[in-house]
């Protein structure tokens, strides 16, 4: 997040077009292109004024205008401020769609994003009380990077043990986010230290508290209470091994490797699957007609770039385990 700045060049727009030509768009997960591509529309046209996108205390509690908690992660200060932001989202948004699969990527960036806005506006409130400095409730703030923030705490919680290089310096993963933190306030004293703060104390509410279970609760509640209506509709999640099917359609939710991976959920093509069939024999018919969609369309062709396939000798293990697991009861 930075506090309101005149606008520069459009260099930054420039080379952010340059960086996504040299990563190649089909190789960039759709929700992530996505997102991109709405923070670039939105800095060319914008949705508001600056100052009435931007996010504090003042205006969106006091004032109680509240749609700048929606308007503030897309709009941008300039030009350079929506490239590094936009480049540092490509290359986490990258890894971490094709880990969580693109429906909880989406629901976990529209939390995120409101999160982030409510916490920053409960430390800055937090701070003109403790001060009883009123410039802390004026101060208005706007962009992705503290939404980047919680990112970074969820991608180092992902993947730890390694080393981050923060502006030069080796930094473990595990304080990658809080020594970026306080450079980044350094060397640019116009960001917004609360914004990124919020950002991290959201990722560690869903790596370390309560958030993700939440999320959890409430996809099963909507699911249970939509999709579920729906004939053949159903929601799951995998496993620490990261290897269940996730819905009937074929699709397969990211690989999540030695962590669990987030639940995704989807509905089933036809209804054929649920006439006079259990449950698990819909999901072995479903299993081979995922099977055979790909044999026909998959021949030649190389995996697809995110999530993973299930071998046939695998599918068919698992197809004739099941059966005689229901022999047995």
């Amino acid at each position: 997040m930075r506090r309101n700045r005149q606008r520069g060049s459009h260099l930054g727009l420039l080379l952010l077009a340059s960086q996504l030509l040299q990563v190649g768009l089909d190789n960039i997960p759709p929700v992530t292109l996505a997102v991109l591509g709405l923070n670039t529309y939105l800095y060319l046209f914008p949705a508001a004024p600056l100052m009435q996108a931007c996010v504090s205390v003042q205006q969106a509690y006091w004032f109680k205008d509240w749609r700048r908690l929606l308007l503030s992660p897309l709009h941008h200060a300039d030009d350079w401020h929506l490239y590094f932001n936009m480049v540092s989202f490509l290359w986490k948004g990258m890894r971490l769609e094709r880990r969580l699969g693109g429906a909880w990527f989406v629901y976990l960036l529209a939390v995120f994003s409101l999160l982030t806005g409510l916490v920053y506006l409960v430390l800055e409130a937090l701070l003109t009380e403790l001060t009883q400095d009123p410039s802390y409730s004026m101060t208005c703030a706007v962009g992705f990077s503290g939404v980047l923030f919680a990112l970074k705490v969820l991608n180092n919680h992902y993947h730890p043990g390694g080393v981050t290089y923060v502006m030069g310096l080796p930094v473990s993963n595990r304080y990658a986010s809080w020594a970026e933190l306080v450079l980044i306030h350094i060397t640019s004293p116009g960001t917004s230290f609360i914004g990124h703060l919020a950002g991290i104390l959201v990722g560690l509410l869903y790596t370390a508290g309560p958030l993700k279970a939440i999320m959890k609760k409430c996809a099963e509640f909507v699911t249970a209470n939509g999709y579920n209506s729906q004939p053949g509709a159903y929601y799951s999640s995998t496993g620490s091994s990261g290897n269940s099917i996730q819905g009937y359609s074929g699709i397969h939710g990211g690989y999540s490797g030695n962590h669990q991976s987030a639940p995704y959920y989807t509905t089933a093509p036809t209804a054929s699957y649920t006439g006079g069939l259990t449950e698990e024999e819909q999901i072995e018919a479903a299993i081979r007609n995922s099977l055979n969609d790909r044999g026909q369309s998959n021949q030649t062709s190389a995996p697809p770039p995110y999530g993973f396939n299930l071998s046939e000798e695998a599918t068919a293990e698992e197809i004739r385990q099941r059966r005689l697991r229901r022999f047995d009861s």
